[in-house]
């Protein structure tokens, strides 16, 4: 996380915000900014999932998760993201960036992200994937869940995820 300041207003506008539940599409208006360039002139694409794990931590703080995992010694932890650019973010350019709960399996949560230009055109959109881990590993949503007063219940995956959970497998599966 190299952005600092933006870390420290995500934490502080999201204590201000209205509380969501799970599942609520969470959204922010946002600039380009220069030093969200690279040098094409256009907005980084490592910059898309550094601003993703912003309106994480703010669904974070929002949902209640934060505190829960705050008071059970737990961390939030990325565990990938797949994304798709298809029109450029320039300098100053306002956008749109929306996030939601996909899906949930066991472990892991899916969240869906859209980067939408002020002319309603989808710059970028993707998933990532995110848990909480314990001392033991990975906290399975069931407890974590329970810990803010809330039944779990298997989401199911869109297909677009369940086909990159097949990929992420076969990737990350042993050669010879």
């Amino acid at each position: 996380m190299n952005l600092w300041f933006r870390l420290i207003w995500a934490l502080l506008r999201a204590c201000r915000l209205p509380a969501i539940s799970p599942g609520d599409v969470i959204e922010r208006e946002l600039r380009v900014w220069p030093n969200d360039l690279d040098i094409n002139g256009h907005m980084n694409n490592g910059r898309y999932l550094t601003l993703i794990d912003l309106m994480l931590i703010e669904y974070f703080v929002r949902s209640g998760f934060a505190k829960v995992m705050w008071k059970a010694k737990w961390r939030p932890m990325s565990g990938g993201a797949v994304i798709t650019h298809r029109k450029a973010l320039k300098l100053g350019q306002k956008y749109k960036l929306r996030f939601s709960l996909a899906g949930a399996d066991v472990s892991w949560n899916y969240m869906h992200f859209e980067f939408i230009r002020a002319d309603g055109v989808i710059s970028a959109a993707g998933y990532m994937k995110g848990a909480a881990v314990g001392r033991q590993g990975l906290v399975p949503n069931a407890l974590s869940y329970a810990a803010m007063g809330i039944s779990f219940q298997l989401h199911p995956l869109p297909q677009a995820v369940q086909h990159w959970m097949d990929a992420e497998q076969a990737v990350m599966s042993k050669r010879p």
